[in-house]
């Protein structure tokens, strides 16, 4: 059986709707229905973990809610479900980064995983304090991760580099087990703190060719620094899924129509300022047009027109989802962090579509079966227990 894993996302951005909802990135997060509320999230939570989603990524910055109070009061409504708890190294000191890891790994029962965000524009990282440009950001992310990695083994720690000094220090809130780390970025720079420090690299929805190239690169990185076993691979992508190729198109194109070319201009503007590398190759995609959006067959750029950060979107049916997540698998993808317009009801196209698609083809599994009682006579449980 494959190990593929897959994670669903929570809109901590403001709300959550049936429209594609900006936010990140220098995106403003766009009103929408929905609050982005315990019991509403939690919602979510609940049923990512009924239907076999590994984790739940909560994304961080001044647009959405703090990742770490947010997942430390879902976890509480919650049983199986990890926390994919995104967070900005420069923001805090590593020892106080690596005791908040420790106290919730343990407090929660070992289901937090962490997914370092180095800052990819200066401007937002100024409103936190951080002024830093974009390579000191990374040589910072660099000590960052190089302290908290040995803070974790509970020995005294003595570190001093260009940008962080920690003397003495020693961690008693040990994680059991360590939270994965992940990470993503484009840069020359991201690549060499990913090749060093973590255990899975994200990439954004490129076409499969892309996603090869990017894959192969981080993967030599790696090796030279003789951790080419210890790394592994993921991608972050929307999803559209329904029963028939139509219907999905149907609903792409009802996204697409939401969509004003006045905000598509505006929202691009911002985009263009960006100095991400990745929201640079996220901007290629979709050429700020509404014009030929599907860059691969059942990938789309839709999303991107008015969203930063990841936005492509798989599209399809069932059959054609899982025929494209094998292609991401065949160039080293095992990883796949997943989100929808609603987030609720799409998890549930997803889970209940593709997910079981991927079963029989001996892809993916379950991660805590529920055994079914359907065949049992109502009370004969009971009795029998």
């Amino acid at each position: 059986m494959s190990n593929l894993k897959f994670h669903w996302f929570l809109p901590t951005n403001g709300g959550d709707g049936r429209q594609v909802v900006g936010g990140g990135h220098g995106v403003e997060a766009g009103a929408a229905g929905r609050p982005a509320s315990v019991p509403y999230l939690g919602q979510i939570a609940r049923s990512a973990e009924q239907l076999g989603f590994e984790a739940a990524l909560t994304p961080t910055g001044a647009w959405c809610e703090d990742a770490w109070v947010s997942t430390a009061m879902l976890s509480q409504v919650s049983e199986r479900l990890k926390f994919l708890v995104a967070f900005r190294p420069g923001l805090t000191s590593p020892f106080i980064a690596a005791q908040m890891a420790g106290s919730f790994q343990n407090l929660s029962g070992g289901r937090l995983a962490l997914n370092v965000v180095t800052g990819g524009e200066s401007k937002e990282q100024r409103m936190f304090g951080d002024f830093l440009d974009k390579d000191g950001r990374y040589a910072r992310c660099d000590e960052f991760l190089t302290i908290v990695r040995r803070l974790w083994t509970g020995e005294p720690v003595t570190f001093e580099g260009e940008h962080l000094h920690v003397e003495d220090a020693v961690l008693t809130q040990i994680p059991d087990p360590l939270p994965e780390i992940y990470f993503g970025g484009s840069s020359p720079a991201a690549g060499r703190v990913a090749a060093k420090h973590v255990d899975v690299y994200l990439t954004w929805g490129e076409p499969p060719a892309a996603v090869a190239e990017k894959v192969e690169w981080v993967r030599k990185l790696a090796a030279e620094e003789g951790r080419e076993d210890q790394i592994r691979f993921g991608i972050r992508l929307h999803t559209i899924a329904r029963d028939t190729a139509e219907e999905a198109w149907a609903e792409a194109d009802r996204l697409l129509a939401g969509i004003s070319e006045e905000e598509i201009a505006r929202v691009q503007s911002g985009l263009k300022q960006s100095e991400s590398v990745g929201q640079s190759r996220m901007l290629e995609l979709n050429g700020g047009s509404k014009d030929g959006l599907e860059i691969h067959p059942n990938l789309w750029a839709g999303v991107g027109l008015v969203r930063g950060g990841a936005g492509t979107a798989m599209v399809g049916s069932h059959t054609e989802i899982a025929d494209l997540i094998e292609q991401y698998q065949a160039v080293g993808i095992d990883e796949f962090v997943l989100s929808g317009y609603p987030h609720l009801e799409e998890s549930y196209r997803f889970g209940e579509g593709v997910l079981p698609e991927l079963t029989r083809r001996g892809l993916w599994e379950h991660p805590a079966p529920v055994a079914s009682t359907a065949s049992v006579p109502f009370g004969q449980k009971a009795a029998a227990s």
